[in-house]
């Protein structure tokens, strides 16, 4: 419904109230302006990722208690809502749940045990919350778990799948692999999500409930893009946080030595001896 908001057009020829009604979107859905975080709950949400980094355990309880001792003037509730914004879950066993639907499916996990023999056998995809000056963004990416490349990534505003879709397709665009691993987000068990992975011939698999190391080669990045960037950096707007972000990244995939990797950088194991420049989407030897 977002995208079909931003097709209205006050300056076109027919009403607003006429394009709302071609687009099925009820006209308050266009008008809406959401209404900002306060700078108190911005700082709070910036204390709050940062313990999730060193304690991703840490629920509503605790990390109300950990705020609170940090000064912070906090209830559980706003923790719990402000958690739920950033798209935080703490980490414990829960109840297998499965749920399937028209709208949304889940898979198994199809990485337990198994050895990835090369480059393009297994990705993972994940979001995170960016805090920004005044604001905050979300960034997801698409990461080879054999070489650690970030094969693509995105940047929005909200949490809804869209730049989900747009990273998996620029993503298959390089190439394709067998598995892609994912949460169980509403992003990632969504018909549009589902529809385009499996018509791509790629097999979907899912992480469990509240398992962060089912999909731990991600969790890693995102600790290292957070405390080697985000977290030092101050950005002021989403176009100053794509600019510093692109730059890590191209960093982390060609700069940057991986001990795993034998020192050699993500980009030097994805794409072999001679690394491809950025932007030809040429396929990896496998």
């Amino acid at each position: 419904m977002k995208q079909r908001t931003f097709m209205v057009s006050s300056s076109d020829d027919l009403s607003v109230k006429k394009q709302c009604e071609l687009l099925s979107i009820p006209r308050s859905t266009y008008y809406y302006q959401p209404i900002p975080e306060s700078n108190y709950n911005l700082l709070l949400m910036k204390e709050i990722d940062l313990q999730y980094l060193k304690k991703p355990y840490y629920g509503r309880r605790l990390m109300t208690g950990h705020l609170r001792k940090q000064g912070f003037e906090v209830g559980e509730k706003r923790v719990s809502r402000l958690m739920k914004t950033m798209g935080l879950e703490a980490i414990y066993p829960k109840k297998k749940k499965m749920q399937w639907s028209v709208k949304y499916a889940t898979f198994p996990y199809l990485l337990k045990g198994l050895c990835i023999p090369c480059q393009n056998f297994a990705w993972g995809t994940d979001i995170t919350y960016i805090p920004l000056r005044g604001g905050y963004i979300y960034l997801v990416a698409v990461l080879d778990l054999f070489s650690r490349y970030v094969v693509s990534w995105k940047l929005s505003n909200s949490l809804e799948s869209e730049f989900c879709l747009e990273a998996v397709t620029e993503a298959f665009s390089i190439a394709k692999p067998n598995i892609i691993n994912s949460d169980q987000g509403s992003q990632y068990t969504s018909r549009a999500y589902v529809e385009l992975v499996q018509n791509n011939g790629v097999n979907i698999s899912m992480s469990g409930k509240g398992r962060c190391w089912d999909n731990i080669l991600v969790e890693r990045f995102w600790r290292s893009l957070k405390y080697e960037e985000v977290h030092i950096s101050d950005y002021q707007s989403i176009r100053d946080a794509e600019e510093c972000l692109g730059e890590y990244i191209h960093i982390f995939n060609n700069e940057r030595p991986h001990s795993k990797l034998g020192y050699n950088t993500p980009a030097e194991v994805y794409w072999g001896p001679a690394p491809r420049p950025p932007g030809q989407n040429q396929q990896p030897n496998a």
